[in-house]
C-alpha cells in the first residue's frame, strides 16, 4: 500500500477521488484504528467510488446529501456496517475538503450562526488575544444561546436578542450548576454581547441584561482527601490494561505534584528531562516552571510510554485510548479520569469538583508536615496571594500568618 505525502493531479471526477483513498487509508493507520476497521472502512470508500462512476458524477458535486443516497441505495449493508460505512464516508469528505479537492463546506451548511461563532472566536484570538484554552470556554456557551435562540423562537438572527430572552436564557441553564459554571456562563454571554454591539450585529448594548452573579471572596474550607484514600484512587485503575496505564500515570501526576487538568492536557514528550529528573509544566498565562519528577511518577509515565502510547504525529504524551489515537482534549476528560477511579475505588467524591481535589488534598498535607503559605503557593504555582491563603482555614498555625493584629487603645480603628 502506498502512503503518500500528496497526490498527484487528476482530472476531475472519480480519478481525482480515489488517488486521494490511500492517502486517507494511511491517515487512519497512523490514527490507531484496528486493521479489521481499516478494512471494512476501506471496502465501503471503494464500493461508494465503484457507484459513483457508474453514475458518471463529477468530484466537484460530492456531498453529503450523495453520501445519503449511497447508502440508501445499499440496502445489503447491515445496520452496524452502514454505520461503520457513513463514518469512513463523512471522514473521507473532510479528507478531501482539507486537501482541497471539494469545496470547504458543503451546500448549506455554511449556516450564519456557524459564520459568526467563527467571526466571534477569530476576534477573541486575535483582538483580545485569549489563549484556546479560554476559546473552550466561551464559544461552546455562544454555540448554546445561538442554538436556544433557534429552538424556542424560530430564528438564527441576533438581532432577535432582547434582556428577556438572555435572562430566560441564563436562568434556565442555571439550574442544578455550581455558582462558578454560571459565573462563567454569564461572563461569556457578556464577553459576546459586546462583541455583537460593537460589529453592528445588534443596536444597543445588552450586556446590562445579564444579570451579576454572586462570587463568594471568602471560599469555604477546601474538601480534601485522606491518605487512605488517596492510595486507594491510586490502586483503582487496572494496570494490566492500556488504559489503567494511562490513568495511573495521570492520577500520580495529580496526586504527587498537584497539577491543574490543563497542565497535564499540555505536557509533551520533550517536557519530561528524564536525565536530570525533571518535568516542564505549562501553566496559566504562559508561564513554565520546572518541578522534580518523582521516581514513582516518572516510573508510571515510563511504563505507560514504553507500553500503550506507541508512535504519534503529535508530541502530546496522554492520547485516548482507542481510535483515533489523538492527544485527550478539554479538562473534562481528566475529571471523567478521576470520577471513574474514585467511583471504583469506592471514595466519595464532593459536588463540582474532581481533579482539583487532589491539589487541595496536596496543600492540606503539606500544613500538616509544617510547610507555610508561601512554600504551598511555590509548590501549587500560585500567581496570586489569595489563592493560596484560603488553605489557612485549614488550621490556627497558618491562620497567624494572615491574621491583622488587634487594634490598641489609642490605635487605628
Amino acid at each position: 500500500m502506498k502512503h503518500q505525502n500528496s497526490v498527484p493531479n487528476h482530472p476531475v471526477g472519480c480519478d481525482v477521488i480515489e488517488a486521494h483513498l490511500d492517502l486517507f487509508i494511511a491517515g487512519l493507520e497512523t490514527a490507531g484504528y484496528a486493521a479489521d476497521t481499516i478494512c471494512t472502512k476501506r471496502a465501503a470508500l471503494r464500493r461508494f467510488i465503484g457507484w459513483r462512476r457508474r453514475r458518471k458524477r463529477s468530484a466537484t458535486e460530492i456531498d453529503e446529501s450523495e453520501v445519503a443516497e449511497f447508502l440508501e441505495s445499499s440496502p445489503q449493508l447491515g445496520r452496524n456496517r452502514r454505520c461503520l460505512a457513513s463514518v469512513a464516508l463523512l471522514g473521507f469528505l473532510e479528507h478531501l475538503r482539507r486537501h482541497a479537492v471539494i469545496t470547504a463546506c458543503a451546500p448549506g451548511d455554511a449556516t450564519a450562526n456557524s459564520a459568526l461563532e467563527s467571526r466571534y472566536a477569530s476576534f477573541l484570538r486575535n483582538e483580545k488575544g485569549l489563549a484556546e484554552r479560554s476559546l473552550q470556554v466561551y464559544v461552546p456557551r455562544v454555540s448554546d444561546l445561538l442554538r436556544y435562540l433557534d429552538k424556542r423562537y424560530g430564528t438564527v438572527s441576533v438581532r432577535r436578542l432582547d434582556a428577556g430572552i438572555l435572562r430566560a436564557f441564563l436562568l434556565e441553564r442555571a439550574r442544578g450548576r455550581s455558582s462558578e459554571s454560571v459565573r462563567l456562563l454569564a461572563t461569556s454571554l457578556r464577553s459576546f454581547l459586546r462583541f455583537l454591539h460593537t460589529q453592528g450585529e445588534i443596536g444597543s448594548d445588552l450586556t446590562a441584561a445579564i444579570p451579576t452573579v454572586r462570587k463568594w471572596t471568602q471560599p469555604a474550607i477546601p474538601k480534601k482527601l485522606t491518605p487512605e484514600e488517596v492510595d486507594r484512587v491510586l490502586a483503582a485503575p487496572d494496570r494490566r490494561t492500556a488504559t489503567g496505564r494511562r490513568d495511573h500515570a495521570i492520577l500520580l501526576l495529580l496526586a504527587k505534584l498537584g497539577l491543574r487538568s490543563s497542565e497535564i492536557l499540555s505536557l509533551e514528550l520533550g517536557d519530561i528531562r528524564w536525565r536530570t529528573g525533571e518535568v516542564l509544566i505549562r501553566g496559566k498565562g504562559g508561564r513554565q516552571d520546572r518541578l522534580p519528577l518523582p521516581r514513582d511518577v516518572g516510573a508510571g509515565i515510563a511504563r505507560y510510554l514504553r507500553s500503550d502510547r506507541g508512535r504519534r504525529s503529535t508530541a502530546r504524551v496522554f492520547l485516548r485510548s482507542y481510535a483515533p489515537r489523538v492527544s485527550l482534549t478539554g479538562p473534562a476528560s481528566i475529571g471523567h479520569i478521576v470520577r471513574r477511579a474514585m467511583a471504583q475505588a469506592g471514595v466519595p467524591r464532593p459536588p463540582h469538583i474532581a481533579a482539583h481535589l487532589f491539589r487541595h488534598t496536596l496543600a492540606s498535607r503539606m500544613l500538616q508536615q509544617g510547610a507555610n503559605l508561601r512554600n504551598i503557593s511555590e509548590v501549587l504555582r500560585h500567581r496570586a496571594a489569595s489563592s493560596t491563603e484560603l488553605y489557612a482555614k485549614i488550621d490556627m498555625r497558618s491562620l497567624r500568618e494572615v491574621v491583622r493584629p488587634w487594634p490598641t487603645p489609642g490605635g487605628a480603628q
